[in-house]
């Protein structure tokens, strides 16, 4: 007997290059399952041909072991949701169209979420939850926002990056560094054996806004004018190069976070997203907590990338509020 109260909802996650799968009922946790893609690395970043492929070659095994670890057959279930967007067509189109066909052969409801939602209600996957309202700074390889939060479904974008995010800056400037993909943690374990000396342009954008493209061209003009004087700097100074660079970017997100908390009066502040796992930015927000009164909820590091339970969560709210999609849905590569 289906519960209206206490669904069963399985959740796939394909926007980019993990496929995810989750199973979540009366909104607790029962299995999140995640298969990455290694294929990438050698290409510096996400290939998004290989993405898909490789996402057709996941979703099956991924699903079914989700719903092995949970102890549930999909005969239980209540409702199908998958990731909307946004994130790359392809691959996004592997999950949407699993989706589709399972909750078809199941007859049961479709649930469609944005990518971006379930970053910042991964918050209440597991205690503590933050109080409504909260802000939260989602920072990803692909997105870089503030968005007050006043109620699971009622969300309002208070600032976002005009061009590339803090992730994308992290992997960029591991590319001319030489450091692997993704480049984000490697960054920050150097950083820890180095020192943050060397300056660079913090950008200035109206509001609550974010951009990230005029310190990468800070970053790539400062490498080549200090390598054209030493053409080893960069193994000199990797260490330091890599303390500067991740104190620049957290320094800008930490500024823009107190002008949003300023202006609405907000100290319940949430990080999400990939970046939110960078121990710099960890311990600068704590550290301004407790000067300014804020109460800080990072959610640990399975929920912080990208995995289906975030996006079961979400789900979990649209299927008491009665949020469902039909068949005739499409994905969306930018922000729903």
């Amino acid at each position: 007997m289906r519960s209206e109260k206490h669904p069963i909802i399985l959740a796939i996650e394909s926007s980019c290059d993990d496929t995810a799968a989750a199973v979540l009922s009366g909104g607790e946790l029962l299995s999140n399952i995640t298969a990455q893609q290694i294929v990438h690395a050698k290409y510096g970043g996400v290939i998004p041909e290989l993405a898909s492929r490789k996402h057709q070659e996941n979703i099956v095994a991924v699903v079914d072991e989700a719903l092995k670890v949970s102890g549930k057959l999909a005969g239980d279930l209540d409702a199908i949701a998958f990731t909307q967007g946004p994130g790359l067509l392809g691959s996004l189109l592997v999950g949407v169209s699993y989706a589709k066909g399972l909750a078809l052969a199941l007859d049961i409801p479709l649930i469609a979420i944005d990518h971006m939602q379930a970053h910042i209600l991964a918050h209440f996957i597991e205690d503590p939850k933050p109080a409504f309202p909260f802000l939260c700074l989602t920072v990803s390889g692909g997105h870089t926002q503030i968005t007050r939060v006043d109620a699971p479904l009622e969300m309002t974008i208070l600032g976002k990056t005009i061009d590339d995010a803090a992730g994308e800056a992290f992997d960029k400037t591991g590319k001319m560094l030489g450091l692997p993909y993704p480049a984000g943690p490697v960054i920050d374990r150097l950083s820890r054996q180095g020192v943050a000396k060397f300056k660079f342009t913090e950008p200035r954008v109206a509001e609550l806004d974010f951009s990230f493209s005029g310190l990468k061209t800070s970053i790539k003009y400062f490498l080549r004018d200090q390598t054209a004087l030493n053409p080893d700097f960069i193994n000199q100074e990797r260490e330091n190069i890599c303390a500067s660079v991740q104190e620049s970017i957290v320094k800008i997100l930490l500024h823009k976070m107190e002008d949003a908390a300023r202006k609405t009066g907000i100290k319940e502040i949430a990080i999400a997203g990939g970046v939110s796992a960078n121990s710099a930015l960890r311990t600068h927000f704590e550290a301004r907590a407790r000067d300014l009164g804020w109460r800080v909820y990072i959610p640990k590091l399975a929920y912080c990338t990208d995995n289906a339970a975030m996006i079961a969560m979400v789900a979990h709210f649209k299927y008491l509020a009665g949020e469902f999609a039909d068949l005739n849905i499409t994905p969306k590569v930018r922000q729903v």
